[in-house]
Formats: C-alpha cells, structure tokens, sequence
C-alpha cells in the first residue's frame, strides 16, 4: 500500500497558496486492506474511506471508461494493480495531475509542474473531451488563476470547443451547472470564467441570454473588485437582460431564491435607481415599497451596491444616487407608526396614515 497527496493540495503548494482541503489517493490496496485499517467506507460510485483519525478522504486508485452521456457517464475500475500513473491520466489538467509522498518526492509524470511554470491550463489526455464538466471547471480556473497569468492552453481549448459543439454540455445537470457558475463567480476574477465560455462556444450553449451582452462583464469585474456577495454579482451580470430572460434563466438553473430576487429587481429597478434625484416622494416611496425596505433593508442596500458597481463597470466613478437613496430609505423607516396606534387608527386607516407620514417624510427629504 502506498499513500500519495494528490491533485489540488499539491498544486497550490507549489504555486505559494494557501491549501485547504487535502485529497489522498491510495495505491496498491483492496477495499479489505482499507477496512482492516479502520477507515470508514463513503464513496458510492467508487472506492472513497474516511481516515479514522483524520476524517480525511482516501481514495482507491482507479481507471475510468466513458459508458454514457454527461459527466456522470463513466465506469470506473478500482484494483491494487492500478497504478499511480494510471490513475493521474485520468484527471483534467496537468496542473491537477502531480502526487507527493510522505518524503515530499513529487510524482509528475504529465509535465504540471512545468505547465504551471509557463502558467498553462492544459488537459492531460484526449479523454478530457469524454467529461463536459471539465469545460466548466476549466474556465473556472481560468478565473481563479487569472491573477497568476493562466491561460487555456489552445490545444485544450480546442477540446472544449469540441466538447460545445457534441451536446454533451446540454447532459448537464442544473444543480452541477449551478455550482460551476456559483464559484466561478466568487473568484476574484469571475469575468474570465464567462470570458473562456464565449470563447469556447460554451455560452451560447448553456447561457445563450449572456451573449448578446459582453459589456456587463465589466460590471460583474467591479462587483468582484468591490468584494460583493453572490446575489449582488450575479445581478450585476444579468442586469441588461429583460426580466422575462432572468426569469428564465433562474428558473433554468434553480439558483437560490436570494440570486433570483435580486437579479430580477436590479433589472426592473436600476433606471429609477439612475434617476433617483429626479424622482418625486411618490416614485420614491414606492421603489422602497418595492424593497420592503420596512422589514428586509439589507435588500436594498445589496440593490445600490450593485447600482455602484454597474455604473463603475459603465465607467461613473461617482455615483451619488446611491447615498441619496440609503439616506431616502432612513426617512422614511424612521417615521414611527406608535403615535397612529395611540390615536387608534387600525387596519386600512393604520396603514394609509402611515404611508402619508412617510411620503411627508420623504418630501422633506427631497427638500432638505
């Protein structure tokens, strides 16, 4: 039996980063040998243990044979002949492809480190085509790495054109296409994830609503720049899209409610947002009316921080309507409805009331 540290762990490690998770692989063993050493089994399709101590993952080495459509079309086969080499053939890209040893010996025998020298995303073998996932997880570390200076290798890119044009991509489930999407958009360069789509045929595929628009991936880089959560840059992504397409889209994808929210009222909201100085009490007391800003304000302060974001990604460095508008929403949530209740206004009257305090409010706002 022979343990190595794989994939990841190793990669970072060599470019200088921080490594969180650690993925092991086992060669040379059966599952009997694993039981017998305590390790817990948890793997469904294949061989996978958890180390009794540890609780990290072990993993039996095994091979892999394209038998069906997506990426879960594959059988795999998991036997103490199977070797390290073996094994690391079967992952995507060089870079991922490297082991160590308990002595630090690095095992590279696909050329990663010297890919990760020349800073080149490139696939280990022609079986990278038989997994379109990989298209997806590729362009994510295209934008994870775009920091460092990574590029997709051509000869990759050119699988992965393949890979757009066979239809595997459409095999792809929502939820797996969603979590792709979701973390390429929390890199520090998300941009460049839809960038190496576009370029690989792969956008108008699985997201043909963003091709018309390359211009908004300026504003989802401000997004990232400003370090915004996950809602907040995907409706800056989507901002110029018509509601019915994110609607769609959401839908399609079965991103979470908060992503879905946000992205549909930036689309409605952003040219009042824009106009903001020029809207009377009305207009205004009825964009935070469409907020709930009463009850959910951190929703309307995502909204402005995407205002600020599109706009910078527009070129404005300034944008002012978004103060005026967060002090706009302070008018009108501290008028106090106590006052109406001991007057002993209730129900419909309540209500009418308190919303003429407000619009008072925010006409003294506009006046101030």
């Amino acid at each position: 039996m022979h343990i190595y540290k794989v994939g990841g762990a190793v990669r970072d490690r060599l470019l200088g980063r921080p490594v969180s998770d650690i993925d092991w692989l086992v060669v040379g063993a059966t599952v009997e040998d694993m039981l017998a050493e305590g390790f817990r089994p948890v793997g469904a399709d294949f061989p996978v243990f958890l180390h009794p101590k540890t609780g990290e993952e072990y993993a039996l080495a095994r091979t892999e044979r394209k038998s069906g459509r997506g990426y879960g079309g594959f059988t795999f086969h998991a036997s103490p002949d199977v070797t390290l080499e073996q094994d690391l053939i079967r992952r995507d890209l060089t870079i991922n492809a490297m082991a160590e040893d308990a002595c630090g010996t690095l095992y590279d025998p696909y050329q990663g480190k010297a890919d990760l020298d020349r800073r080149l995303l490139r696939h280990v073998s022609p079986a990278f085509a038989e997994d379109p996932l990989r298209v997806l997880r590729v362009a994510r570390f295209a934008a994870r790495y775009a920091p460092l200076g990574f590029k997709v290798a051509n000869d990759t890119l050119g699988l992965m054109q393949h890979i757009s044009a066979s239809g595997e991509l459409l095999a792809l489930t929502a939820e797996r296409t969603w979590k792709e999407i979701e973390r390429a958009l929390m890199e520090a360069h998300p941009q460049v994830f839809f960038e190496v789509l576009r370029a690989c045929n792969a956008l108008q595929v699985l997201l043909p609503e963003l091709e018309p628009h390359p211009q908004t991936l300026a504003s989802l880089e401000q997004a990232a720049k400003l370090q915004l959560a996950l809602p907040i840059r995907w409706a800056c992504l989507l901002h110029p899209l018509p509601t019915a397409s994110i609607k769609a889209l959401n839908q399609r994808l079965k991103t979470p409610r908060e992503c879905q929210e946000l992205s549909m009222l930036t689309s409605q909201c952003l040219e009042q947002a824009n106009q903001a100085f020029e809207l009377p009490a009305q207009a205004l007391l009825d964009l935070l009316q469409t907020f709930d800003v009463y009850r959910r304000p951190q929703r309307f302060e995502d909204f402005l921080a995407a205002c600020r974001a599109i706009a910078q990604g527009n070129g404005r460095t300034d944008y002012r309507q978004a103060d005026y508008l967060q002090g706009a929403m302070a008018a009108a949530r501290a008028v106090d409805v106590k006052p109406l209740v001991q007057d002993g206004l209730t129900g419909q009257a309540l209500g009418e009331a308190l919303k003429n305090e407000r619009l008072q409010a925010l006409d003294a706002y506009k006046g101030s």
